[in-house]
């Protein structure tokens, strides 16, 4: 296994200029975001989708990993995209290009998180031990 220094990738983007047809039926971005999932490795504990009235879908999925989120307002042709993964990166941005690529902005704002910092010796597994065995 690589040795990191950090928890994770956090890729958090707004995507504008999406086509509002494409933001509206839960069935299809849910569709779109099981099969992103799977083609990018990353492993799904569980996912809720919620369609909105009259429209707008927002899904977010548990992953081994940590999470993905997404969130339409087809009025304004946007979606809110996070994706975060303490796994290896490249699902991450695998999943990120998918979803883009899905929904078809022109224009995409994105930012990339590198969260927390390792730190050596920080904690032996026998200070976890014995926090665990306190609680």
């Amino acid at each position: 296994m690589r040795r990191r220094d950090n928890f994770g990738v956090h890729i958090v983007s707004d995507l504008y200029g999406c086509n509002p047809q494409k933001l509206m039926k839960r069935e299809e971005i849910e569709e779109m975001i099981e099969t992103t999932i799977r083609e990018s490795g990353l492993n799904k504990i569980k996912s809720y989708f919620h369609q909105f009235k009259p429209y707008g879908v927002t899904g977010v999925v548990l992953l081994s990993e940590s999470h993905l989120a997404v969130h339409t307002w087809p009025e304004h042709g946007y979606v809110s995209l996070d994706v975060y993964s303490c796994g290896p990166p490249d699902g991450s941005f695998s999943a990120h290009k998918r979803i883009i690529d899905f929904f078809k902005p022109r224009k995409v704002s994105t930012n990339i998180f590198t969260r927390g910092k390792v730190e050596d010796g920080s904690h032996k597994k026998s200070d976890i031990e014995t926090a665990h065995q306190r609680v």
